[in-house]
């Protein structure tokens, strides 16, 4: 069922159909009359030759500089040409995708002055799958993504790369393949197609939608140690986290009774004897979890937000027979977003990696073996799996370092503040990458430790995820090569195997 993109209504779920399984986009009625209104009046005003910027005159300092009308269209192509100056390796398709997707819903809200003929353009590629070759490297996030979206428009142009149908190509080849006629800018046309942050706003997108998915998969993983470690599970009550009343802890929280439900292993006095307060790697689960959840939420309300609206420069505001220029492509916004997205997931990263310790450390673990196996010394057995977690934990906190401090001027500085929001989503990107390993290695010795703890049962969720693991990691009786464990765990972890195996038994996880 195809996706209606209106400029008012885009959601994050939606989005996430249209970068990832392909959702066919279509553009609404009443978007398409706001669209052909808005245009109408900047024929009007160019037919009058009146001064707007980017349309009767250059760009960034360059902005004084007032076009003939022979160069008004020609500067459109020119502006594309001499802003696709990206390097290094491809985003992904399905950020371009996402871009591509949140750019249209801008035109839709009615006010960036383009022809149809273009957003008719990106609706065929979108829904026929020709997706521009697009370099990670070049946007510092304002004005927009003006290189990124520069290679996006080039493509529409005949020119520049696109991949078509699992192929890396030519743009005309891509295009033609797909039976997409590719157009000529006029007036407008190339700027309010550059003029947006829009690879961030859809790869920052894709992003919170993994970490949502991320976090859900670490409390069935932190469920699975809480009972290997009979925790106390007093931590856990409803009471408690609603007595101080962040959303994110109360369902942080029910979540990790629902996977416990029904566990042996924490049934008193069958594992020696229950702490009074456990560490707060294992207490303080539900309140660091949850607050990551509320800083998803937060950035998924400031993304949507993005998704509808006029992220654009300049406005033309046809009621009123207005233009005006500010910064409404500024990512700023989206940058703040995702830096705290990134601090939040490797938070809780740092908590699995200290659960993870207690699960290894003899003097910790509540009577499991040293390093999980026995016979420690002569075996080393999970030990250096830690060493590969604490790497990547490592790593996240430098990642964490803010991009959107560190603005660099550009163009003679006229753009003097920018948002380095490009950056920001490159680095949360690879801070996920590493997340998803963290919480497989936990995984893994966690259901090492379930053996240890036969013939006691874990609860029915845990099981049935432990089941699924021993499918591809068997249980470490003497010391193997653990990469290829490591590799093949997270594979199940990134897939949404784990947890759909823990949702199949207790429902949909908050």
């Amino acid at each position: 069922m195809a996706v209606k993109l209106d400029g008012k209504s885009l959601t994050l779920e939606n989005l996430v159909k249209i970068a990832r399984d392909d959702e066919p986009v279509e553009v609404t009625d009443d978007a398409w009359e706001r669209i052909r209104k808005c245009r109408a009046m900047l024929d009007d005003k160019v037919e009058k030759r009146e001064v707007m910027y980017g349309v009767t005159t250059g760009i960034g300092e360059l902005s004084e500089v007032v076009l003939t009308p022979e160069q008004t269209q020609q500067f459109q192509r020119y502006l594309v040409y001499s802003h696709s100056a990206g390097c290094g390796e491809p985003c992904d398709v399905d950020d371009i995708r996402a871009a591509m997707a949140t750019r249209v819903n801008c035109h839709c809200v009615g006010f960036s002055g383009l022809r149809p003929v273009v957003v008719e353009t990106l609706v065929e590629m979108l829904n026929k799958g020709v997706t521009p070759v697009v370099f990670q490297h070049g946007s510092v996030g304002a004005s927009g993504d003006l290189s990124p979206m520069s290679q996006v428009a080039l493509v529409l142009l005949g020119e520049g790369e696109a991949f078509y149908e699992g192929k890396r190509m030519g743009g005309k080849e891509a295009m033609d393949a797909a039976g997409i006629p590719t157009i000529v800018f006029e007036a407008r046309d190339g700027l309010a197609t550059i003029n947006g942050s829009n690879v961030i706003a859809g790869m920052g997108a894709l992003e919170i939608h993994d970490a949502y998915r991320w976090v859900r998969t670490q409390e069935v993983v932190a469920g699975i140690t809480f009972e290997v470690l009979n925790v106390n599970t007093l931590c856990l009550d409803e009471r408690l986290h609603k007595a101080r009343g962040y959303p994110g802890a109360v369902k942080c929280a029910s979540n990790v009774r629902r996977l416990i439900d029904g566990s042996e292993m924490l049934v008193p006095g069958k594992i020696g004897k229950k702490k009074v307060q456990n560490a707060y790697s294992l207490r303080s689960t539900p309140q660091v979890v949850g607050s990551a959840k509320d800083a998803f939420d937060w950035a998924q309300q400031m993304f949507e937000t993005e998704f509808n609206g006029a992220g654009d420069n300049p406005l033309f505001f046809p009621d009123d027979d207005l233009v005006l220029t500010g910064a409404n492509f500024q990512g700023t916004p989206l940058a703040f977003a995702l830096e705290l997205v990134g601090t939040a997931v490797t938070t809780v990263c740092v908590l699995s990696e200290r659960r993870l310790n207690r699960l290894m450390n003899p003097n910790l673990s509540e009577g499991l073996p040293a390093f999980l196996i026995h016979g420690a010394g002569m075996f080393s057995g999970l030990m250096l799996t830690q060493y590969t977690a604490g790497m990547l934990v490592n790593e996240n906190r430098v990642l964490c370092h803010p991009a959107a401090i560190g603005s660099i001027p550009a163009a003679a500085d006229q753009e003097d503040f920018v948002s380095m929001g490009m950056n920001t989503a490159l680095k949360t990107k690879q801070i996920l990458r590493n997340a998803w390993y963290i919480a497989a290695i936990e995984l893994i010795a966690a259901c090492q430790a379930v053996d240890h703890r036969r013939p006691l049962k874990a609860g029915p969720a845990a099981e049935a995820v432990y089941k699924l693991v021993r499918e591809h990691v068997d249980f470490m009786e003497e010391d193997r090569p653990t990469q290829y464990d490591i590799n093949r765990t997270v594979e199940l972890v990134k897939s949404g195997e784990v947890l759909a195996a823990a949702e199949k038994v207790v429902g949909e996880l908050e």
